[in-house]
């Protein structure tokens, strides 16, 4: 499976791709921050960051898409820009028919240290132990990507048989409905 991750920011947004299956040592394929130009206006830094997306779609050619989720941060200004990249994130995602999942930070640096609350060296740290790499992918927000990528890729079996359990129960549900339904006509 490949994955693409991406740490979503206006001004800085990590991109990071890898390759494996959960159980064995991922590889790392790419390691990128896109940087937007704050003298452009916001529409046209999305509209840039998007472009850049569909080009990294297009070559790496990835299976899934695990995006950081957006959480409230103390900064609004920073928290708007975040959201809006993480909104072109998603929409260049799903237009490529890819499966795309969310992930907070917190979940993140669990699944990556084993601790929810470690710090941006820790988990740099624990990618380049994980991939086996010379060195932490540079910059942090780079690290981040590749992370996101590592966390979806050991998360994504459970989460396709929850998705999986979720539809079985919809299915049955909905045929119980329907049955029900056809009773209560033959009653009436």
């Amino acid at each position: 499976m490949r994955v693409l991750g991406v740490d979503p920011g206006l001004t800085r947004c990590g991109v990071g791709v890898i390759e494996g299956r959960p159980g064995q040592t991922p590889s790392l394929l790419l390691a990128d921050v896109v940087r937007t130009p704050a003298d452009l206006d916001t529409g046209q830094r999305l509209a840039l960051l998007e472009r850049i997306l569909v080009q990294y779609l297009a070559e790496y050619r990835p299976d899934a898409l695990a995006v950081e989720r957006v959480f409230a941060r103390r900064d609004v200004s920073t928290i708007i820009g975040t959201a809006q990249a993480s909104g072109v994130v998603l929409l260049v995602g799903t237009r490529a028919g890819l499966t795309v999942a969310q992930h907070t930070p917190t979940e993140v640096k669990a699944a990556i240290t084993g601790n929810g609350r470690a710090d941006k060296a820790q988990v740099g740290h624990m990618v380049q132990r994980i991939l086996k790499l010379d060195a932490p992918p540079r910059p942090a927000d780079a690290a981040d990507a590749v992370a996101l990528a590592v966390c979806h890729l050991w998360r994504a079996p459970a989460l396709e048989r929850l998705h999986a359990a979720s539809l079985r129960r919809e299915l049955a549900e909905g045929r119980a409905r329907a049955r029900a339904r056809a009773a209560e006509r033959r009653l009436a």
